[in-house]
């Protein structure tokens, strides 16, 4: 079936065609993302977390699904998203914080074609979760998301939503409480698929084009192939990455039953809030120590290593270099931080 996806021709999103989006909203107060996410089990999820300021995302279910791909995939996506909300219906109950939102990703070339380890997951593809729970502080508001069509009357519909909504908390509700986490599964094979003569040939060619060209930094990758003898658990592994990396972002991409993409980053791509953008990147690492006195060690050892703060140099430099243009004030660090 899978293949027979990805033959289809793209359709982008119409309102006459799919619908239009009506949502409806409450607060929640006994709720916990975790307990969410746990419910949702088995269908399409998406989590984001701020580790700082606590701001949390979850959603299960697509109402609407929009794709990108080739060189227009950003155009094609912004295009989509836009008619989506510019014919929306939205609820005035919790504010910001219980607006839709669309969840998502895309590759970093243009001409991606999914295979192997990303198979299932589209160039360019964000979603329009059907039931959205949003928490800042102390306040978690749930929201129902659904396409109607055009031509009905959203207050008519709104009644309808509501009573589906009441439902499907009903149902979390009563739901049984959460099995004990099952310990990691131990690890059956571990591989490259990449063979390592190949791989030693990549590294050596980018060096010779750092000494041949302009060329002045590099990242490169290859895949880890790891199993295992059961099934991941995705949500104990999200709880291991918050708890290991608080001040992180943990995040979770799962357009399709068990074949989610999660992880934690402390990279910031863009943040924009009105005519404020902030962007926050990472160039150089280094491992934890044991204790507070190791931590500040290595952080010394990092701020004082050459080539850490030239790629850091670089990163910044790139990145001024894009935003300068767009920017009437550019705010930048004086120096590095860790």
């Amino acid at each position: 079936m899978s293949g027979a996806h990805a033959s289809l021709p793209l359709i982008e999103y119409q309102p006459p065609l799919h619908g239009r989006l009506v949502s409806v909203t409450r607060r929640v107060d006994d709720i916990t993302p975790a307990a969410f996410l746990r419910h949702a089990q088995g269908r399409e999820r998406v989590f984001w977390r701020d580790g700082r300021s606590g701001f949390t995302l979850a959603g299960m279910g697509v109402a609407a699904d929009l794709m990108g791909w080739g060189e227009t995939r950003l155009v094609t996506l912004e295009r989509q998203a836009r008619q989506l909300f510019a014919h929306a219906v939205l609820p005035d109950a919790g504010g910001d914080l219980a607006k839709p939102r669309l969840f998502g990703g895309m590759a970093f070339r243009n001409d991606f074609v999914p295979d192997n380890t990303w198979t299932g997951f589209n160039p360019a593809h964000f979603v329009l979760p059907h039931v959205q729970l949003a928490c800042r502080d102390d306040a978690c508001w749930i929201t129902l998301n659904t396409l109607v069509p055009v031509e009905d009357d959203p207050a008519e519909t709104a009644p309808q939503l509501e009573a589906a909504l009441t439902a499907w908390l009903d149902e979390l509700h009563t739901a049984p409480p959460a099995p004990p986490t099952p310990a990691t599964p131990p690890v059956s094979t571990l591989r490259y698929p990449m063979e390592f003569a190949q791989w030693d040939a990549i590294i050596r060619a980018a060096i010779d084009r750092f000494h041949t060209t302009p060329l002045q930094k590099v990242v490169l990758a290859r895949v880890c192939e790891v199993r295992m003898d059961r099934r991941v658990d995705v949500d104990a592994a999200l709880a291991n990455l918050a708890a290991r990396y608080p001040e992180c972002y943990v995040f979770l991409f799962e357009p399709r039953p068990h074949h989610a993409f999660f992880g934690a980053t402390p990279e910031l791509l863009v943040h924009l809030a009105g005519d404020r953008l902030t962007s926050m990147g990472l160039a150089g690492s280094i491992q934890r120590g044991a204790t507070p006195a190791e931590d500040a060690a290595l952080a010394a050892e990092l701020l004082a290593s050459k080539k850490d703060r030239h790629e850091h140099a670089l990163v910044l430099a790139a990145l001024e270099r894009r935003l300068r243009p767009l920017a009437a004030d550019l705010c930048i660090p004086d120096a590095p931080q860790v």
